[in-house]
């Protein structure tokens, strides 16, 4: 994928950025991914610094540097529309892991974060619920890490085999806080020792060449705030609360 001829199959319409599916072919193997190219990346007031598809990479690195291999294989390589970021495209079942459910239906294995009207007449109570599976834990957590201001449910996908994947990292890393997304389900909640474990190990891996490594992707600054946010959380040994006026993004999906 780093290296192979890509063939762009089609652009990807529903896309917020220009983004386009490919076969990435080297020899006789051939891998589908999705393609965006810094070139077609729309503007953001609130995200200055860099291009998205470098806080793609870097968060797909950092999720890598826990062994937490929850971002599908990532690099930034040139392309038929110039740099960009290139991404396995991940085959889905239908299995969602972020539902919406009548208020005091929310099944076993789903944690309520918000409550909600439909747009019915009379409005119907809803809450917003998501999987309590573990590998969606791990994925609340690489947020707090990545101050991923984005964590849509549609952002989480099921593989063939099961495997729980997150995409989308675009707007992430910023040095202000401004984590917003719908895996609030165990703010407050103590981490495990395996949890604590592996983000003093990132920690330390800040301050030899994987810090240096990152510094190639964003700034110096963001790296301090990133630094910085993974020791607050080992300090103070769990999932933080909301901290920002509107802590859930909007659309939900």
């Amino acid at each position: 994928m780093k290296s192979g001829e890509l063939t762009i199959l089609g652009q990807i319409r529903a896309a917020s950025n220009v983004s386009f599916l490919c076969d990435a072919t080297l020899f006789d193997t051939t891998i589908r991914c999705i393609y965006k190219p810094v070139r077609g990346e729309r503007p953001l007031w609130d995200f200055p610094d860099g291009t998205l598809a470098s806080r793609e990479y870097a968060s797909y690195l950092i999720a890598e540097e826990c062994g937490w291999h929850l971002v599908p294989t990532t690099v930034l390589r040139d392309g038929p529309v110039g740099t960009g970021m290139l991404q396995e495209w991940i085959e889905t079942t239908d299995r969602e892991f972020v539902g919406v459910f009548p208020l005091g239906e929310v099944p076993p294995g789903f944690r309520g974060v918000l409550r909600a009207q439909s747009d019915d007449d009379p409005p119907q109570e809803l809450e917003v619920a998501h999987s309590t599976d573990p590998s969606v834990r791990t994925t609340a957590l690489l947020d707090v890490v990545l101050n991923n201001a984005d964590r849509k449910g549609g952002h989480l996908l099921c593989g063939d085999s099961g495997q729980v994947y997150a995409i989308d990292h675009g707007i992430c890393l910023h040095s202000e806080n401004k984590l917003r997304t719908v895996l609030w389900g165990w703010a407050g909640e103590q981490l495990t020792a395996e949890e604590l474990d592996t983000l003093e190990k990132l920690s330390k891996a800040f301050a030899g060449s994987f810090g240096d490594t990152l510094r190639e992707h964003i700034t110096g600054t963001e790296l301090s705030a990133l630094r910085a946010r993974t020791e607050r959380v080992l300090a103070e040994g769990h999932f933080p609360y909301p901290a920002v006026p509107n802590p859930i993004p909007w659309p939900l999906w």
